[in-house]
């Protein structure tokens, strides 16, 4: 096997230098980032939709053309970018997963998708993600399956898994993702990378509903904290088409990670009280990091907010059958989209028809007091750290986890329940490798910070990273290293 070339060994923040000191060209990151695709992406199945190589060269050579003319797109001047098959992008199919839209193209651009482009980035495909990003298992009847980085036996997660892999196999510099359930969270452990959930309206999405706080958000996946950060400056920021969205200055996330941590507060979650259960081994595994935060200055201790967490879980049920179901309504109500519909998608929508608009209003009552809760829970701590995940990676035809640490699973994402209190509280959550289980298996676990804290989770996870380093010492096996 050919090992990779430098070029694509690099890390984005390195290569964005390089590039703009003209130490490389645009056209031989692209070509090098193609070969590594060629070489690779027929084994993972993680970026779908490639363009042509062709067309892709002469844009590399275009930004080339603009940097010889003194014009600077951005920090992602000449990166390959694939998009996540969820999210719009002019003029390249975006299918989400779904046989329904497999021709379909649209004729405008994300909000990320823009802001990329004008940074800089060449659009060349798309990422693999499961229909209508529902489940944490990246596999859909348009693309086929995505495999794990580490052990292509095993599930890339989902539902961002596509751009976890490809970022883990060297095949894109930085992703970008979207989250509802732990959909850049739980790939990333799978995939022993880095996956950053903002707080809602950091980074700006339009929805049909453009009043609502959706629980679902976009944001980064990267090998490291800096790169995950300038990612994330290139995504975040106010945007008039979402009134929500967050108007801090994005400049923010472009500086210093740098932070010293003597005496930071930090609340493990653990299994919750015994109310959420685990594989054997995993929770071991997160906890042994822990040792690593002391040896940085923090002060751990075993917590959760004061407030019933099966009454979180239940009330994120009806919730997601709204939002979700919602999205999906019109497709159920068709016959022959129907049958298009895998069996999560129709039990979102027929979720979905049994509840009443009371039903919705006590659910985001519901939410909001358990926002409350976790707010005066950060009041005195710092950060709150848990899982990624309550299961290592599965095996990657199984549709989804059965059962759970000797527990029934009474729907298909209830193996993910570890990821709801953080989307139910808005709060930013960014998940950083923990190791390998003894079969060789990666996992994850979520630094998690007060609301709108993203900076203050940055800093922390790249203080642990410096201390760790897994993504360097652990490369997956299919980069020949």
């Amino acid at each position: 096997m050919a090992k990779p070339s430098d070029i694509v060994m690099m890390d984005a923040v390195a290569l964005s230098r390089a590039i703009h000191a003209k130490k490389i060209s645009c056209a031989e990151v692209m070509g090098a980032y193609l070969d590594q695709i060629d070489a690779l992406n027929p084994k993972i199945n993680a970026i779908v939709s490639l363009q042509d190589r062709s067309d892709l060269m002469q844009q590399a050579k275009a930004r080339d053309e603009q940097l010889a003319r003194g014009e600077d797109c951005g920090v992602m001047h000449g990166f390959p970018q694939a998009v996540k098959d969820l999210t719009a992008t002019k003029g390249i199919r975006t299918t989400q997963g779904s046989r329904i839209f497999k021709d379909f193209v649209p004729t405008a651009d994300a909000i990320i998708v823009e802001r990329a482009k004008r940074a800089g980035a060449i659009i060349i495909g798309k990422t693999n993600t499961p229909e209508f990003g529902l489940g944490s298992n990246t596999y859909n009847d348009v693309f086929g399956r995505t495999l794990n980085a580490h052990d292509q036996t095993r599930t890339a997660g989902g539902s961002s898994g596509g751009g976890a892999v490809a970022v883990a196999l060297h095949m894109l510099p930085v992703a970008d993702g979207t989250d509802h359930g732990g959909s850049l969270r739980n790939p990333a452990a799978y995939n022993n990378i880095f996956g950053f959930r903002p707080s809602f309206g950091r980074v700006p999405a339009q929805q049909l509903d453009g009043f609502y706080a959706v629980m679902g958000t976009p944001g980064p996946m990267a090998r490291n904290v800096p790169d995950l950060a300038m990612l994330l400056s290139v995504q975040a920021g106010y945007d008039a088409r979402a009134p929500l969205s967050n108007e801090q200055d994005p400049a923010q996330f472009a500086g210093s990670l740098e932070r010293n941590f003597k005496g930071a507060r930090i609340a493990w979650a653990g299994d919750f009280g015994g109310h959420i259960p685990f594989d054997p081994g995993l929770l071991e595994l997160c906890k042994s990091a822990l040792k690593t935060l002391e040896a940085l200055g923090c002060t751990v201790e075993e917590a959760i907010p004061d407030y019933p967490i099966a009454k979180v879980w239940e009330n994120w049920k009806v919730l997601r059958a709204w939002q979700s179901g919602s999205a999906l309504k019109a497709h159920y109500a068709d016959p022959a989209r129907r049958a298009l519909l895998k069996p999560e998608a129709q039990f979102e929508v027929e979720s979905g028809e049994k509840l009443k608009a009371y039903d919705i209003y006590d659910a985001n009552a519901v939410r909001t007091a358990w926002y409350q809760a976790v707010r005066a829970f950060f009041e005195r701590y710092d950060y709150w750290l848990m899982p990624s995940a309550q299961v290592f990676p599965f095996d990657a035809t199984t549709d989804w986890p059965k059962t759970v640490g000797g527990r029934t699973m009474d729907t298909y994402h209830r193996w993910m329940e570890v990821m709801i209190p953080v989307t139910m509280s808005s709060c930013p959550s960014l998940s950083v490798p923990v190791g390998f289980n003894a079969a060789g298996l990666p996992m994850g676990m979520q630094i998690v910070a007060a609301n709108h804290g993203e900076l203050a989770c940055l800093q922390l996870a790249h203080a642990y990273d410096q201390a760790t380093r897994w993504v360097e010492k652990r490369k997956p096996r299919l980069l020949g290293l």
